[in-house]
């Protein structure tokens, strides 16, 4: 019995939607196996799009929009994860100030949350408190200007997420709006943000980068480019705050010219393999990394559902999850995969978990 509980791991996942529809499902991985099973559903909270975690694994963070997720005020949220059930139960909850709040993090200490509002382009910080609940907002910026290579999508600053280091003293912005990487350094006792001696680097012009992940071994990092599918990599030197552009590679086969976006971009823990989702093409792209923290890329395997959105990657590095959103109604599913050890090639393990507009996994 120890031997069996000891393979279920707890993860949490978001409904995007408005009214009854959304929600986050607490379910079960037995990481034998693949089967993922949905437990329970808390359904007080509206267009939940994306989650985070307490170092201790006691709290998780959602964001939070009652109404319209493109113009009403986001907020963000902060649970009490009660039991092994994983039952959420609401500590409280702060003004984002701002539209479309789509990304929160939370540092190693624990002491600091921040968020990216994706409509109206800004990111803020705020102090967490002994309990895990939320302070008030100790630093807001507004982004400004626009590259207007896309005319529909980049009129406007559009901060899609807001990434804290594993160091916990620098946090990145991808801002899609203006095709910039903005670096903020963090203060996690007091939770303030303030610019880095170099304030951003420039993406692929047109690209529109979305999301940013860190080497788990440090010195590279890396940012996908929702709006030309690629992935940007940077050499990484946080003392100094300097990024440094290495390689630019696509996210798709080089014969496929319909649309498609990138989405999320993770790494295994121990730093050899990148994947990348593509929705539309309904795809996960797979990556080796070398030493020199360049993508080669390996594969580029089907999503099984529609509009690939979030991946996650179990902490033994076996199995990844990804959230297809779905379209219309159709391919809103949670599917599971094993990584293979050598290649970092994906397979399917059991059936798709059907779940409504899944937007974004958290695994504790």
């Amino acid at each position: 019995m120890e031997s069996i509980m000891a393979e279920q791991q707890l993860l949490f996942i978001t409904s995007c939607a408005a009214g009854a529809d959304g929600a986050i499902t607490t379910c079960r991985l037995n990481t034998g196996t693949g089967a993922l099973v949905p437990v329970q559903r808390y359904s007080d909270i509206e267009n939940p799009f994306f989650l985070a975690l307490s170092p201790d694994r006691k709290t998780l963070y959602s964001t939070h929009v009652p109404g319209a997720f493109e113009s009403d005020p986001g907020y963000v949220a902060a649970f009490e994860i009660a039991g092994e059930a994983g039952e959420l139960k609401k500590r409280n909850e702060q003004l984002a100030n701002g539209t479309t709040i789509c990304y929160v993090d939370v540092d190693p200490t624990g002491k600091a949350v921040v968020v990216a509002n994706y409509t109206s382009g800004s990111v803020a910080s705020f102090s967490v408190r002994a309990d895990g609940s939320l302070g008030e907002m100790a630093t807001f910026v507004q982004h400004e200007g626009a590259s207007r290579v896309n005319v529909d999508r980049q009129e406007a600053a559009h901060a899609h997420c807001a990434a804290i280091s594993p160091s916990g003293k620098t946090m990145y912005a991808c801002d899609l709006g203006m095709d910039q990487v903005v670096g903020y350094s963090l203060e996690a006792q007091s939770a303030t943000l303030a610019p880095l001696a170099q304030p951003y680097v420039r993406t692929v012009g047109g690209g529109g980068p979305r999301h940013f992940t860190y080497h788990p071994q440090g010195g590279y990092v890396y940012a996908n480019n929702e709006l030309d599918n690629s992935v940007n990599v940077y050499s990484h030197d946080e003392a100094a705050g300097l990024l440094i552009e290495q390689q630019v590679i696509s996210t798709l086969p080089a014969d496929f010219t319909d649309t498609s976006y990138t989405a999320d971009v993770k790494i295994t823990p121990d730093g050899r393999f990148l994947y990348c989702s593509n929705r539309l093409h309904d795809s996960i792209a797979v990556y080796s990394i070398g030493d020199d923290g360049c993508l080669t890329l390996v594969e580029i395997a089907p999503s099984l559902g529609n509009f690939a959105q979030n991946l996650a990657i179990t902490t033994d590095g076996k199995m990844l999850l990804c959230a297809n959103m779905g379209s219309d109604g159709k391919g809103e599913n949670v599917v599971v995969f094993c990584i293979d050890g050598a290649s970092g090639k994906l397979s399917a393990v059991g059936d798709p978990v059907e779940i409504v507009k899944p937007s974004c996994i958290m695994i504790v």
